[in-house]
């Protein structure tokens, strides 16, 4: 009897760090995506505020905030690779709560930045160099919270429970994108362009600190403890132990599994509110509007199709949204372009567009956590994750807006994402059936 009681209470103690380590591995996700709905979504303001030369149209100072963003983007896989190693030798729950830290102050730091009016050519450097700041801050995140998250996790439930990851990514560019609506709604456009457009950026301080608050209640994973006891036990050096055999070539296909989540996700729910703006005239207002419906369907598919992979496997489901993206990615464009159609079958088009991201972007978090053993998965996964955002997400705004305006190719969008989703076709192809029904590789 004392058994027995002992046992459910080790379940419920379990259970309880399995629910707080989902709390804490979304919060730093939500804060991380907001700021990054948030820079997107208000692309032309600040290209306005930090870009903008004399002489110099619209279309160059956005493409040169897009540089800025992908420049930082380029800093994510040293964080990975940084965050990371600390990550696999200490622990997951003190490099989380060090990573959080820092994406909240440079969050907010952007939002006490002065503009090019008040400081000049200094500016625009000022930006880049706290968007470096973020950019290693969230190279540390996702492969810190995938692990923590899918470690936790029952065998047969890891991809529900890595679904919660990419839920909270769509959660924090909806935050993002209903923040700047309000604001767009409340405020006038002076008030937008001069100050508005700093307090999105500033709410990072309150969420910063409930966000800290909540990782300070998570615990080590049990997987990551009985992988560094097994090593203490064997005397495996720690200088061995990011070596793994197959990781470089794992990180390799793990990136290409992932290109076309990164590139559509980034296109569809970021880029294409600045690119019905500038590119087919939209309103402001009415651009921000479809980023939020966008994002919805993001949502909307992401839990369903995570769950759905625990039952019939990643592949089907992946490969499924992979070949969708392509198909449907130039028809989808050629709707929105098209001056008859109605402002309803506009936002109908990016809402299925969204959808169908989440198909890649539900059992993504689990797919790759099962491509390493314990010791190197924050790393392998980090740098997987950042390398494939860097490429394929981080630049995806400079080479759009780049290519549209030297060859005025509206179609570019469709083209990017149709060629980014070919290739992960092709790799997710690779995948073996029946990863989800065993435990992750020790």
């Amino acid at each position: 009897m004392a058994q027995a009681t002992t046992a459910e209470r080790r379940t419920v103690i379990d259970v309880r760090a399995s629910r707080r380590s989902l709390v804490g591995g979304c919060v730093g996700n939500f804060i991380e995506w907001y700021e990054f709905g948030v820079y997107g979504y208000f692309a032309t303001i600040i290209a306005a505020n930090f870009f903008v030369t004399e002489g110099a149209s619209d279309l160059e100072a956005l493409v040169k905030t897009y540089a800025s963003f992908a420049i930082a983007f380029f800093f994510r896989p040293v964080g990975a690779w940084l965050f990371g190693r600390i990550g696999d030798r200490i622990g997951r729950r003190p490099t989380l709560l060090l990573v959080l830290v820092l994406m909240a102050v440079g969050t907010a730091l952007i939002g006490l930045l002065p503009t090019r009016e008040v400081v000049g050519a200094a500016a625009p450097w000022l930006l880049t160099l706290v968007r470096i700041l973020q950019g290693l801050s969230a190279g540390g995140e996702f492969g810190g919270a995938v692990s923590l998250m899918t470690e936790h996790a029952p065998t047969r439930r890891r991809g529900l429970y890595g679904s919660l990851q990419s839920f909270t990514v769509a959660l924090g560019l909806l935050g993002g994108a209903a923040t700047a609506a309000v604001l767009a709604s409340l405020l006038t456009e002076g008030q937008l362009q001069s100050w508005g457009w700093r307090i999105p950026f500033l709410l990072a301080i309150p969420l910063g600190a409930v966000a800290v608050w909540l990782r300070f209640r998570i615990e080590e994973t049990p997987v990551f403890r009985e992988a560094t006891e097994e090593e203490v036990g064997t005397e495996v050096s720690s200088a061995d132990r990011p070596a793994a055999t197959g990781t470089g070539a794992a990180i390799g296909l793990g990136i290409l599994r992932l290109m076309g989540w990164s590139a559509a996700g980034y296109t569809f729910l970021v880029v294409l509110p600045s690119y019905l703006q500038v590119a087919l005239g939209a309103s402001f207002h009415e651009s921000l509007v479809a980023g939020v419906v966008a994002n919805a369907g993001f949502a909307a598919s992401i839990l369903p199709a995570g769950a759905l992979s625990d039952r019939v496997g990643r592949r089907p489901v992946m490969l499924t949204g992979a070949v969708l993206i392509a198909v449907l990615a130039i028809p989808l464009l050629n709707l929105l372009q098209d001056e008859g159609t109605t402002t309803p079958v506009r936002f109908a088009a990016v809402f299925v567009a969204g959808a169908v991201v989440g198909l890649m972007a539900g059992p993504g978090p689990a797919m790759l956590s099962e491509m390493f053993r314990t010791t190197v998965r924050y790393t392998g996964l980090g740098l997987s994750y950042s390398l494939s955002n860097a490429v394929f997400a981080g630049s995806a705004g400079l080479i759009i807006t780049q290519l549209i305006a030297s060859t005025g190719d509206e179609d570019i969008p469709a083209y990017y994402v149709l060629a980014t989703c070919v290739v992960s076709a092709v790799a997710l192809a690779t995948l073996r059936r029946d990863d989800h029904e065993h435990p992750l590789p020790r």
